[in-house]
């Protein structure tokens, strides 16, 4: 096995550089337990390390990417049905390139659906909620993350930043602001199941094992988002106990599937209409941008500034600096207006525009919610379940969005020295 030593060196400088970026912020360092901060650290390395090296979990997470593969399938011969040759069903008439047949929204977007339907179906089933106990029994132990706000963190591995919370609703109003801004931070630093599987389908065509690794950086975002959140305002006020249990929030398993259906919906409207809205914006935006001089003899064009941006934080992650501009650019998209635009726009890359390597890193660090338009999200969601909490949601949401966005940083430079 060859060790790529620059690489490792300066992922490891990353992690270093990430922690001090948030010191000027915290509201109170002297109470920041560097024990904590070490075994969160540590607890990164552990889960990377165990997710893809270990024999029998490493092939466990393979066969989730064959089962993102027949979810697929099946997803597709609904679509077919419903949308015709539009869903992937067999068109009307000659095909010289197929692969313009591929509509998004009537292909890959309707997986979103069933998925949601899917996970409703294995909460009640009391699936999904003993796996999130089972995973959060490790935070307990060694972070000392329990009681409502350990379950939110936990249970944002699988579900969104705002369902996360529901599962504590009548615990909200009454946690620490510690608790809230993990809450928070855990939120934005990872992504929904649902979200998950749409984007294992979008990178899976060029990049094996892909669900596997999604899943692997989101269990490596709770410690990173304890760190953070830790980092930035360390607990002063007693922490709330109890909710060992999470609770049963279907009646039946139609209840399950028609909710999980509607829900799986909305979300799917939603990032349509996102999509929609954000892509003309950034057409428009480039088109004024344009209109400035030259710069290397080339337009400029806002992924072109978030490139320069966010380049030397991709270079802290282990990327090579002649890549690092195309990550940061990336990693600008994602930051500015989601990560779904961000994932189209690697997934459109061409195969020689970044290392297989590159490629990985670029995906740890996209992989999370923590974008500007989550912070109004979780401020008007999570506020519409604690109304007396909405003036602590709006004071803590940007530095939430600065610890996810440097949680996920984190990941990725772990999963590089890991992967040297």
């Amino acid at each position: 096995m060859t060790i790529n030593i620059n690489s490792a060196l300066q992922a490891a400088l990353g992690i270093v550089v990430f922690m001090v970026l948030v010191l000027p912020f915290s509201k109170d360092r002297h109470r920041i337990h560097w024990r904590l901060v070490a075994i969160a650290i540590g607890l990164q390395f552990l889960i990377c390390w165990t997710m893809l090296k270990v024999p029998f979990v490493k092939e466990a997470l393979v066969q989730t990417n064959l089962a993102v593969a027949a979810l697929g399938s099946a997803t597709l011969r609904g679509s077919s049905f419903v949308f015709g040759y539009l869903g992937g069903g067999e068109a009307p008439f000659s095909v010289t390139n197929p692969n313009r047949l591929v509509i998004f929204a009537f292909q890959v977007l309707p997986l979103l659906i069933v998925m949601s339907a899917l996970s409703a179906l294995l909460w009640y089933w009391r699936v999904l909620p003993l796996l999130i106990r089972s995973i959060a029994v490790i935070f307990e132990k060694t972070l000392a993350v329990r009681g409502p706000a350990g379950l939110v963190a936990t249970a944002n591995i699988f579900l969104g930043q705002t369902e996360a919370p529901l599962l504590v609703k009548p615990y909200l109003a009454g946690m620490t602001r510690h608790e809230l801004l993990l809450v928070m931070t855990a939120g934005m630093a990872t992504i929904a199941g649902s979200v998950m599987v749409i984007y294992a389908a979008m990178l899976g065509e060029f990049f094996q094992g892909a669900m596997g690794h999604l899943i692997t950086k989101s269990v490596m975002s709770v410690p990173a988002s304890v760190l953070f959140a830790h980092l930035l305002l360390p607990e002063t006020e007693a922490k709330q106990q109890g909710l060992q249990t999470p609770p049963r929030i279907y009646q039946s398993t139609m209840d399950a599937i028609t909710r999980g259906t509607s829900d799986g919906l909305s979300l799917y409207l939603n990032i349509i209409a996102i999509l929609i809205v954000l892509t003309a914006l950034v057409a428009l935006a480039n088109g004024l941008v344009a209109y400035l001089p030259e710069v290397a003899g080339a337009p400029l064009s806002l992924e072109r500034i978030a490139g320069w941006v966010f380049a030397p934080l991709a270079w802290l992650m282990g990327i090579d600096w002649d890549e690092a501009q195309r990550v940061g650019s990336l990693l600008g998209v994602k930051s500015v207006l989601n990560e779904f635009v961000a994932f189209i726009q690697l997934s459109a890359m061409p195969a020689e525009a970044l290392s297989d390597r590159s490629r990985l890193i670029a995906i740890y660090a996209l992989c999370g919610f923590a974008n500007l338009a989550s912070i109004g999200i979780q401020i008007s969601g999570i506020g519409s379940m604690a109304p007396e909490r909405r003036s602590d949601l709006a004071a803590l949401a940007l530095p939430a969005f600065l610890a996810a966005t440097l949680a996920s940083c984190m990941t990725a430079s772990v999963l590089a020295i890991v992967t040297s």
